[in-house]
């Protein structure tokens, strides 16, 4: 299988994409989790070959338009990763949360037909085992009680998306930019 390696800017940090020559999204990260890219590569796609290369225009237009603050932007586009059944059950349910809402683990277990409370913790799991960041968006899933809990690219980058969205309110500690190194 033949993918391509992509790298775009963002506010939180640069991002590689891993996509296809139909431009579905295989893989989205930021370059501080390179290794768990290429990890999730292998385990995900064998031996398939990284080939460096420009992003998909409508990616990266979908990309931009997000973080320029049209949160609908990234609905329309194509998701292409494996994983666990529940995995793919959980990732699709994640791409039904609107921008601007949140949900909680054992809700979202209850809405996948799971009536055991511990099921919120193979949520979480497949929450966590997320290969496509802020596209498929693990970040809208908090904790019951509201707290930001777990997040694989790091709690910073959940608030800053959720307060991007305004499913949270902003902090009042000052500017965002004073939370993320750099911007």
């Amino acid at each position: 299988m033949q993918l391509f390696l992509s790298h775009l800017q963002s506010p939180l940090g640069d991002l590689l994409l891993v996509s296809d020559a139909r431009q579905y999204l295989h893989a989205l990260e930021f370059t501080d989790h390179r290794a768990r890219l290429h990890r999730g590569v292998r385990e995900r796609y064998g031996t398939a070959e990284l080939i460096e290369a420009l992003a998909p225009a409508p990616i990266a237009e979908a990309m931009a338009g997000y973080f320029s603050g049209e949160l609908n932007a990234l609905d329309s586009l194509s998701v292409a990763v494996s994983g666990s059944d529940l995995q793919q059950k959980v990732w699709a349910a994640l791409r039904r949360i609107p921008a601007g809402s949140t949900t909680s683990y054992g809700k979202l277990a209850r809405e996948l037909g799971f009536e055991d409370p511990r099921a919120a913790i193979d949520i979480g799991a497949a929450n966590g085992a997320n290969p496509v960041a802020i596209v498929v968006p693990c970040h809208r899933v908090i904790a019951s009680t509201g707290d930001l809990k777990g997040y694989a690219w790091g709690l910073h980058r959940k608030r800053w998306l959720l307060e991007h969205e305004k499913a949270v309110p902003a902090r009042r500690e000052g500017p965002r930019s004073a939370m993320l190194p750099g911007f």
